[in-house]
């Protein structure tokens, strides 16, 4: 069985969870299914807000399913999960607390806050280039400083499964292609299997093993993109075939562009 397994999943928000004035419930997920190998980077690429996040915060336990069944290493998921790491677009950094006393705040509710958290706080640290700001405070960072504690923060209890939201769509594009790599390399380290939320394609292609395309809301999975492209990557990558390739599919299962044979002729 696969590591991670989503099936059928589905998600209607009545009218006491919306709090919008809606006049009816909405669907937002209809008949989600997909699955990934323990170690996978599986981006989760659509429109924004087709349900994406919705679909993160069933897997993550965050929120309740209305059908179907969400396992994650053979658990089925229904409430948070301790060997989870959460990683969301804004840092939400405690601003009286240095960067390493933000890093280990997972370990103080988890009760394990000892030597050797610290000592993994200042690897992951170091991992990231912070190694020289553990007494920073994070109005002393730049945002792309800020996503990276916030990453380290996740990943200090070496959680399994790490859920991403959009965690770089804030950062300017240098920033961001910066991060990427940077989640690559620590992918690599700690063999933590990913899902991570985007709308965008090139980022989608760059970092994932397999892309996961959902339509407009209601959100259903119209495709599923495996990425061909070798391990370890580099932004070299971005001018090939195969990823002009990949993201062509991706491209056209979301309506971006017409397929192969298809466009249409001048007249």
């Amino acid at each position: 069985m696969a590591f991670g397994v989503i099936q059928n999943v589905r998600k209607v928000f009545q009218l006491d969870e919306l709090g919008s004035g809606a006049l009816e419930p909405v669907v937002a997920l209809d008949d989600a299914s997909f699955e990934f190998e323990q170690g996978d980077l599986v981006a989760l690429l659509g429109p924004s807000g087709c349900g994406k996040t919705t679909l993160l915060r069933i897997v993550g336990g965050l929120i309740a399913k209305s059908a179907g069944s969400v396992a994650i290493g053979g658990r089925e998921i229904t409430r948070p999960m301790g060997d989870y790491g959460f990683v969301f677009q804004a840092p939400s950094l405690m601003p009286w607390r240095n960067v390493l006393d933000n890093v280990l705040f997972p370990m103080e509710i988890l009760k394990r806050n000892d030597a050797a958290a610290r000592r993994h706080a200042h690897e992951l640290l170091d991992l990231v280039g912070l190694s020289g700001f553990l007494s920073a405070r994070p109005h002393q960072l730049s945002g792309g400083m800020q996503q990276r504690v916030a990453l380290c923060r996740a990943l200090v209890h070496r959680p399994k499964l790490l859920l991403m939201d959009e965690p770089f769509g804030a950062l300017d594009e240098l920033t961001r292609m910066d991060m990427n790599d940077l989640l690559l390399r620590i992918r690599h380290e700690t063999r933590a299997s990913v899902l991570f939320v985007t709308h965008s394609i090139s980022e989608a292609v760059y970092l994932s093993d397999k892309v996961v395309i959902f339509s407009k809301r209601p959100a259903r999975v119209v495709r599923q993109v495996p990425i061909a492209l070798a391990y370890p990557r580099s932004q070299k990558v971005r001018f090939t075939a195969a990823f002009t390739a990949a993201e062509r599919i991706a491209s056209e299962a979301l309506g971006v562009i017409a397929p192969v044979g298809e466009e249409a002729t001048p007249p």
